[in-house]
């Protein structure tokens, strides 16, 4: 009982430091104006993430759907696909395989 007693604190601990470090960035913003030039940049920070997150995902689908087209093979499908993933993941472009 001792240790789960443990790993709960630890993990009520995490989520409330979590917490404050995200509503520091936000209550700190919230009372100042930001300079014109950083607000325009913020702007596309999520329409970039977006884009970071799920291309490389389109494209080890493709590759995996191609592998998985031509060979019939459930194991190349899936190696191809996490390699391709990795590769675009890491900055390799899948052409490099």
């Amino acid at each position: 009982m001792e240790g789960a007693l443990k790993l709960w604190i630890v993990i009520v601990a995490v989520g409330v430091l979590n917490y404050l470090s995200r509503m520091s960035f936000i209550a700190f913003f919230a009372r100042r104006a930001m300079p014109p030039m950083l607000e325009r940049a913020l702007r596309y920070v999520p329409a970039a993430m977006l884009a970071a997150l799920i291309v490389p995902r389109i494209v080890a689908a493709l590759v995996a759907g191609v592998v998985a087209w031509s060979t019939r093979s459930t194991l190349k499908t899936l190696v191809a696909g996490m390699v391709a993933l990795w590769l675009l993941q890491w900055g390799v472009p899948p052409a490099h395989l």
